[in-house]
């Protein structure tokens, strides 16, 4: 028999049992108080008897009403999490009552200690909650008979997962209940399944927010296996043992207000929380005098990770109580830090005066005064560093914990407006050259700061925490630890492959795309009658004549692509950023475009972004000046607000804004720059922030994929960027689809219709699900006959989607057949059964909103009109090798390819070309060693070991070599790429057969 939800549930309770958690019984739960009314006076009266005697004095027999109406008043006001950290006091009496006893900072005050052991802790499934129904929980924990834990769990044996639990809290969990209070009685509600964990700190129905709370595994989502244990043991083995969790309530859980006066309870997701109490349990054994490097990606949550480590590290002692630093200085330009930290440790520390923030409007004596007096926590900016350090070095008795903030200004690149060399005269070729140069010399805050750390060798006293995304190798050194390997590795990792897969960014790469590709696809759809031609025709021509320095050829290419195909983006209110090689390359392209805006009479605006003064010729440029001529209002500092309006849609930049600018409408990036290492990272980085419906696309003038990918690997190291080859092979599919007898073209119609309509009644709602159903059984009597077809048709439908979805990239679409193909399926592969052998990864398949269906047109039987306008979707794009996935005839394939070869890449190989090409397939088939290799590996794995170790020498000592074809391979990166591809597939399914 398969687990089901309740052994879960009975796991968890056993656990927690054997730790010293209570075993509750539901009827215990006082309804109308909402609270465990029994707990609450045994804790009180095992540790303020005295104060529980003289409230009873002042209240007489009805007292335990009188007190649980106090305490409810106390919540109501204050909330819930401030009442258990400060307790609460009576009018009539002058003592305070505690609700909850913390860990003391050492065992040397046994008093405390006994205290915190009188805590009750205790664990009630099936919870009985409501006066209104007879719903209930699975899970619920308390603390001293207060609810603070609520946890729903799901078994994937019984079809159920974490997203069914989320569901349940967002339909069937009324956030009018007492119980689900914000702020008032639970703190996090978890939803859990054998795999991962998710977390909320608030009900508000179907905008409930959950974030996920995985450990992460491979450096990615989700959670490692652990023999003999579930996925999620961690939750509670780890989280909610009594020590961790009265640290999570006291040290972590806070309000958070906005500048709207919202507010919101931040709990730590577990990378944020892993992250501080491993430094502090090293910091208990080691003590001042190492370094940490904290490499945790954007969208981690940097600044309250910061903020919880400033709090943590100023309150840390060791066993004989003595405090580990004197004082923590936070060095950052991150304006809202200093609020948001303030605001944090006043609610966790309940004290004025603990922080404080010398910024520029205080000098280097305000520094050197708060180091002196023993400040607890300083910010201070990164300006001040040099000043901090040397006040430090003169106090070498006392210790000191520095935490580094990487947190890139918007406004980088500024010194290159006070270069003393003028730009006029020079090419744009020249200007790009000498810019180059000074961005290059230009330091990072970082670099800064390394540079005076590395300088100085007798810092025993102080402990750096460098917090950063993107660590170059200098940091890595200073700031990282030794592995067994011999090499600096950072102390905390959260990657941007997690950060982007638990989706708090986007992956920028997904549609990524150099103008050749671009050139290459609209080439290919003007050629076919499948697809829209007018634009794919002016496009090519417009790519025919493109010079590197051409901008007007350019301004054409970028403001028509992001009018045609992104404009309406994330409901009209997406906007674009041209990434420029320079500031005279800044101040044409903003000439070029607003002329080309005013040309096609587009009602969009457009500002440049770049520092000091250039002079074109005769005459001058700035910033401010020509922004001016859309923005009478826009000054220095403003842009950002400005640009965020609907009309401003298009951000010129040189340098400055492609490092630290957020502006999550940005979706479309034109890139005419040349980009190296980090700054690839930083500056395409822009682009990932979420937003409502988004979706991203760069187009880059200037650099490869290659480029781009190499640059992302120390920070992603499973990064891929997908390229196009052939768009006919969406209309290939479609006829290949068709001839499996799963659908028919009026299924493929009807479905549309309904799926399009604005309002659809219950019975059209059937019928959609009954042309699905067909769709099923039809396959389900094709897997029966053969399971080999099955498989092939699920993938060929998961490639169709996600071939049609990128060719939506670059031109609109406009044969119905194909849109109907693509909505059906979706539909489809989400109900047909999964036979284990292919997954098809539905999250990366298009929304079917993509699309809003207006009218059907004249070639349905229904003789109406169709009209398409973009919605919401992501999309994703073709790799070169996906289509040899799909069976064909070998002879077909092998003719078939120098003509692809020469489609893609713009080469002539001949017959005699394709005769070497074959010959080197059978040479690396008869290698035993890359065969070995083919056996033991997965298909990826020997990729890489191919193209590192074999492909290289094999073609070049190769007895049939051909020079000719050999120096075309070695020197054309996308050709090589491809063949490495094709060849190391052919060995693969050699061996694997």
């Amino acid at each position: 028999m398969l687990p089901k939800e309740k052994n879960l549930e009975e796991s968890i309770e056993d656990y927690l049992v054997s730790i010293g958690y209570e075993q509750g019984i539901s009827h215990e739960f006082d309804l109308q108080h909402c609270l465990l009314k029994d707990d609450l006076f045994r804790f009180l009266e095992a540790t303020q008897n005295e104060l529980i005697e003289e409230f009873k004095g002042t209240r007489g027999a009805g007292y335990k009403k009188a007190f649980l109406d106090l305490v409810d008043s106390h919540i109501k006001k204050r909330g819930l999490i401030d009442v258990l950290r400060n307790g609460i006091t009576d009018i009539m009496m002058n003592g305070k009552f505690e609700f909850v006893y913390f860990k003391p900072n050492s065992n040397l005050n046994k008093t405390a200690i006994d205290k915190y052991n009188e805590n009750i802790f205790k664990i009630t499934r099936q919870f009985k909650y409501s006066t209104k129904n007879n719903n209930t929980l699975d899970v619920v924990l308390s603390i001293n008979g207060f609810p603070v834990i609520v946890i729903e769990l799901k078994n994937q044996f019984t079809n159920q997962n974490v997203y069914d639990a989320i569901k349940q809290y967002k339909e069937d969990r009324d956030p009018k209940e007492k119980l689900f209070g914000f702020n008032e009685r639970v703190l996090v509600y978890f939803t859990v399944d054998t795999d991962e964990v998710y977390m909320t700190t608030q009900l508000k129905g179907d905008k409930t927010f959950f974030l996920p709370f995985n450990k992460g595994n491979n450096k990615g989502k989700g959670n490692p296996t652990v023999e003999g244990k579930v996925k999620t043991h961690y939750l509670w083995e780890e989280i909610l043992v009594h020590d961790s969790l009265l640290d999570i309530i006291n040290r972590f859980y806070f309000i958070q207000e906005d500048e709207d006066k919202k507010k919101k309870a931040i709990f730590p997701r577990y990378h944020q929380l892993d992250a501080v109490r491993k430094m502090v349990k090293d910091l208990e054994v080691n003590k001042a005098g190492l370094n940490y490097l904290i490499q945790h990606s954007a969208g981690s949550g940097k600044t309250n990770t910061i903020a919880w480590s400033a709090h943590r590290l100023s309150s840390l002692h060791d066993e004989e109580n003595n405090p580990i630093f004197d004082s923590v200085i936070v060095i950052t330009d991150r304006k809202v830090l200093d609020k948001q930290l303030q605001d944090a440790i006043y609610q966790l520390e309940h004290k004025k005066g603990l922080v404080v923030k010398i910024d520029d409007k205080k000098n280097s004596s305000d520094l050197a005064k708060a180091i002196e007096s023993g400040v607890k926590i300083i910010i201070t900016t990164i300006q001040k560093f040099p000043y901090a350090l040397q006040k430090i070095e003169s106090l070498e008795k006392r210790k000191y914990a520095v935490i580094i903030d990487e947190a890139h200004s918007s406004t980088a690149g500024e010194n290159m407006g006070a270069l003393k060399e003028t730009l006029a005269g020079k090419t744009l070729e020249e200007a790009a050259k000498q810019e180059s140069e000074e961005e290059k010399n230009e330091k990072s805050s970082m670099d800064k700061m390394t540079d005076l750390i590395e300088k100085r060798t007798d810092l025993g006293n102080v402990s750096f925490f460098a917090f950063t995304a993107t660590p170059k190798n200098k940091t890595l050194q200073i700031f990282g630890r030794a592995g067994e390997d011999g090499k600096s590795h950072e102390f905390h990792l959260y990657s941007m492959r997690q950060a982007i897969e638990e989706k708090f960014i986007l992956d920028v790469l997904k549609n990524y795309m150099p103008v050749s590709v671009y050139y290459k696809v609209g080439k290919k759809i003007a050629d076919n009658p499948e697809f829209d031609k007018g634009e794919a025709k002016k496009a090519i021509n417009r790519f025919v004549s493109l010079n590197e320095h051409n901008i007007r050829q350019k301004v054409e290419t970028i403001v028509d692509d992001f009018m045609d195909n992104r404009s309406m983006w994330i409901d009209g209110k997406a906007k674009g950023m041209v990434v420029t090689a320079s500031r005279l390359h800044a101040v044409r392209y903003k000439i070029a475009i607003d002329k080309y805006i005013k040309e096609k009479g587009y009602n969009i605006k457009a500002l440049v972004a770049f520092s000091g003064t250039v002079k074109d010729g005769e005459e001058e440029f700035t910033e401010v000046e020509m922004n001016r001529i859309v923005a009478a209002d826009i000054t220095d500092s403003n842009l950002p607000n400005i640009f965020d309006k609907n009309d401003f849609k298009i951000l010129i930049v040189a340098e400055k804004y492609q490092t630290g600018f957020d502006q999550p409408k940005l979706c479309a990036m034109y890139v005419d720059k040349k980009l190296d290492g980090v700054k690839t990272v930083q500056t395409l980085s822009r682009l990932n922030r979420t937003y409502p419906s988004k979706q991203t696309f760069v187009l880059d003038f200037q650099n490869s994929t290659e480029d781009i990918q190499e640059a992302y690997k120390p920070y992603f190291e499973a990064t891929n960027i997908d390229k196009v080859t052939d768009p006919n092979v969406v209309n290939d599919l479609w006829y290949q689809l068709h001839e499996y007898g799963i659908y028919n073209d009026e299924e493929l119609n009807d479905f549309a219709i309904l799926y399009y309509k604005e309002k659809r009644t219950a019975n059209q709602d059937a019928k959609m699900n009954n042309i699905i159903d067909k769709g099923v059984e039809r396959f389900c009597l094709l897997e029966a006959n053969s399971e080999e077809e099955g498989e092939e048709f699920k993938k060929k439908a998961s490639k169709y989607i996600t071939f049609y979805n990128f060719l939506l990239q670059i031109y609109p679409l406009k044969n119905l057949n194909l849109l109907r193909l693509q909505i059906y399926l979706v539909a489809l592969l989400k109900k047909l059964p999964k036979t284990g052998k292919h997954k098809i990864d539905i999250d990366n398949l298009l929304s079917l909103d993509y699309y809003k269906l207006q009218k059907l047109g004249k070639d349905d039987k229904r003789g109406e009109d169709i009209s398409l306008s973009y919605g919401e979707g992501e999309l994703v794009g073709i790799s070169e090798d996906a289509q040899s996935r799909i069976n064909e005839p070998e002879e077909e394939y092998l003719d078939d390819i120098i003509k692809r070869i020469n489609d893609i890449f713009g080469i002539n190989l001949t017959e005699e070309d394709r005769i070497i090409i074959d010959q080197y397939e059978e040479m690396f088939k008869n290698d035993k060693q890359v065969m070995d290799i083919a056996k033991a590996n997965s298909y990826e794995d020997l990729v890489k070991t191919f193209a590192k170790s074999h492909f290289k020498r094999g073609i070049i000592k190769s007895k049939n070599r051909n020079d000719r074809l050999v120096k075309e391979i070695l020197t054309n990166g996308n050709l090589q790429n491809y063949m490495i591809h094709y060849l190391a597939e052919k060995i693969y399914d050699e061996a694997n057969k």
